[in-house]
């Protein structure tokens, strides 16, 4: 779908947690985030990753200099979690 909506001429760009997969399917343009299966953007309430992931995305679309390239996101789903945990103890969800 990514090649049909690019060959339109509309950039377009994957977020990956799984980086054997997309180096196999060489998408025109894909960040990889190393997280657990479904968790592309983080851990819920952390806005601030989230925004970043989203960020490397829109730059990677501009910055991209040939297909199939991969950018990836510098961030372990540890220290993702670990901060989670916090922001969600300032929210008063867990104690």
């Amino acid at each position: 779908m990514q090649r049909a909506i690019e060959h339109r001429g509309i950039p377009t760009v994957s977020i990956s947690v799984a980086l054997d997969v997309t180096e196999h399917a060489k998408p025109p343009r894909a960040v990889f985030v190393p997280f657990m299966m479904g968790h592309h953007f983080g851990v819920p309430f952390h806005a601030e990753l989230q925004r970043r992931i989203i960020l490397e995305a829109l730059t990677h679309i501009e910055q991209a200099k040939e297909s199939g390239e991969v950018c990836r996101v510098a961030v372990t789903w540890a220290e993702a979690r670990r901060q989670g945990i916090e922001i969600e103890k300032q929210l008063g969800l867990k104690t």
